[in-house]
């Protein structure tokens, strides 16, 4: 092959080469709008403890409950830990949830000694099953918190039980001190929701939020770098969903 022979196959390539980028950037555009929801949704929000759901995807949830989705936030405990008991933590959060528009709920674990056994994996089960989600998000099973990684292993075995008939999804908290190899594929735009997953998170005013929530922001600020948003919250879906409820809901992802 000579260099005529070269140039000769690059001018037949490129033009394809060109189409194939059009296509692509024309895939991204339009998965980047979700059309106008069919009908509304019940989403389920899962947490190793009061607090987690809205740290994690505060933001997310914010904007189905906008949108006029019905919203619960599964909580596996009530987060009680001396000095402060389970009732100041079920205060907060039920104004955290009135704060984003959801319902609160509680698995009925203890904060710190999450247990996974056939019962409490059926008792879990029958929660999910009454609630008849649509969606459920629930935190990244590589962890260093244990209720974190029993949460979601509960929520993993309820969705395969119930022949993986909700579309589950994965979030982060905390990147490096408690979610760990979080990999994302989705992200949704949480600038104009923000104030909300705030305030949420502040609802839980004996957790040290001032530390906390700069430390999750920061993972909002990255993930909105990476997405090209200002604020950002990221997610994986399980590949066997049955579909994506983000289009279905109308919330745009990238």
């Amino acid at each position: 092959m000579n260099r005529r022979d070269v140039l000769l196959g690059a001018a037949r390539i490129t033009p394809a080469l060109v189409a194939g980028a059009a296509a692509i950037n024309l895939g991204a555009e339009t998965s980047s709008a979700s059309p106008e929801p069919t009908r509304k949704f019940k989403v389920i929000v899962t947490g190793g403890h009061p607090g987690d759901a809205e740290y994690g995807c505060g933001g997310t949830a914010a904007r189905f409950t906008a949108l006029g989705h019905e919203l619960v936030l599964l909580h596996l405990n009530d987060g009680g830990w001396p000095p402060t008991p389970g009732t100041t933590r079920m205060a907060e959060a039920t104004k955290a949830a009135e704060i984003l528009k959801a319902r609160p709920a509680y698995a009925g674990q203890i904060n710190g000694h999450a247990v996974l056994d056939n019962d409490h994996y059926e008792a879990y089960r029958k929660i999910i099953e009454i609630e008849k989600p649509d969606a459920v998000f629930t935190q990244w099973p590589i962890d260093n918190h244990r209720d974190h990684r029993a949460i979601s292993m509960l929520t993993y075995d309820a969705w395969k039980e119930s022949e993986k008939k909700f579309a589950l999804y994965y979030y982060e908290v905390s990147d490096g001190e408690d979610t760990l190899q979080f990999a994302p594929t989705i992200f949704v735009d949480i600038t104009e929701t923000a104030p909300a997953k705030r305030a949420a998170c502040y609802a839980h005013a004996s957790q040290t939020p001032d530390r906390y929530f700069e430390l999750q922001d920061s993972v909002a600020a990255f993930r909105g770098i990476e997405s090209g948003y200002k604020r950002a919250e990221a997610f994986i879906r399980l590949i066997q969903s049955p579909f994506d409820i983000f289009s279905m809901a109308g919330i745009p992802t990238r």
